[in-house]
């Protein structure tokens, strides 16, 4: 495991994160974790160079820190940083916040948390929070110990992301970055803007929600399999970003202990610059490929969930963009009906509330495009 230091913080943090939002469960249920073998993969992770674990209060239905703290017993926690989130849009008062804090350090059995973010931030949670007393709060929890550094998570826009950048003086931010999303809310902009005030950087949906990783249609394939040095497109995903130097840690939402085993491989070599030119021509091929095919740009985050009338959102935008990025209609179409119609949770139950939306981080027009679902697949 390669280790890189963590902006200002001067922390040692490996280059691979755990995250805990997508932890194996049970029947498919979300907040059902299947506890014994999610406490094996984050112990596994840890025992072989990860430091850095990643969860928050909304995960798992509020159930990912709890098993967290499961997992960073029997002295696993004195061997990692960890890092959990404030919910942005639940505050309600100054005082709300400290009970938030409070209720998550003994979620997760610890007396402090390593890094403490302020969590999904757009232009409306940002002002929820400033106006309930967010940098009264942070400097409070510092002093006291609670918490040691202090940063933030952001699904916005750049302008917004240098108004908060510059509103306080933050150790670290978390940005979506993949070599899609280059130019995509915080953006390569964002990522500059933060390193070169010395924060250190977090990356999320490093692939794209699975998007790059599942499924490869044969063109993209095609152009990995070029390279000299052959790689899975997982660690093409993972080698993009860890080329950067001002990137600090990539989170992983790991379930699958083979997954795991093959990204702590890749993060034995990743050092910076070490992409060749000849590689990051393959990688810009691949993503001009994917531009040309993708729909709907929705990273399975599930911040639109539940939905009021019962419709799969997620789980329809990505049928919708594996019709139009693996050409196969028949395919998703097949996959939709199972996974969704057969549960009724078909796009056309959509009643155009618009609730989702003021939810999703991606600032997806999701009932235009849940239309554009029912037009591809019929209901």
């Amino acid at each position: 495991m390669l280790y890189r230091k963590f902006g200002k913080t001067n922390e040692e943090v490996s280059i691979l994160g755990f995250g805990c939002m997508r932890l194996p469960v049970i029947n498919g249920k979300d907040h059902l974790i299947d506890e014994k073998e999610a406490i094996k993969q984050i112990r596994y992770a840890i025992d072989n160079g990860v430091n850095y674990i990643d969860t928050a209060y909304p995960y798992h239905g509020g159930m990912s820190e709890v098993v967290t703290g499961k997992a960073l017993k029997d002295g696993y926690r004195e061997k990692v940083y960890l890092a959990t989130k404030l919910p942005s849009w639940l505050v309600k008062s100054r005082e709300h916040m400290d009970q938030l804090l409070n209720e998550q350090l003994e979620k997760l059995s610890t007396d402090y948390i390593d890094f403490y973010l302020v969590h999904a931030l757009t232009k409306k949670r940002w002002e929820n929070v400033k106006k309930h007393g967010v940098f009264d709060f942070l400097d409070s929890a510092l002093k006291d110990g609670r918490i040691k550094h202090v940063g933030f998570s952001f699904h916005d826009e750049f302008p917004l992301f240098e108004e908060i950048m510059n509103s306080y003086d933050w150790s670290f931010c978390q940005i979506q970055y993949n070599f899609m999303d280059e130019n995509y809310q915080a953006g390569k902009k964002g990522l500059k803007y933060a390193a070169e005030r010395g924060l250190g950087i977090v990356i999320m949906e490093p692939l794209k929600g699975g998007s790059l990783v599942n499924d490869i249609p044969k063109d993209v394939q095609d152009i990995w399999d070029k390279a000299d040095i052959k790689r899975t497109p997982a660690e093409w995903a993972l080698r993009f970003l860890w080329d950067h130097p001002e990137i600090n840690v990539v989170l992983s939402g790991m379930n699958n202990m083979e997954h795991i085993a093959e990204n702590i491989k890749s993060a034995e070599k990743a050092t910076p610059n070490s992409l060749t030119v000849k590689e990051k021509e393959l990688i810009e091929e691949v993503k001009n490929i994917y531009k040309e095919k993708i729909v709907v740009n929705c990273t399975n985050c599930r911040y639109c969930l539940p939905c009021p009338a019962g419709v799969g959102i997620p789980e329809s935008f990505t049928q919708l963009n594996n019709a139009s990025m693996y050409d196969d209609i028949e395919a998703a179409k097949f996959h939709y009906n199972i996974l969704l119609v057969k549960h009724d949770k078909q796009a056309s139950k959509c009643i155009e509330c618009g609730k989702c939306e003021k939810l999703c981080p991606q600032n997806i027009e999701i009932r235009k495009m849940l239309k554009k679902v029912v037009a591809t697949f019929g209901q």
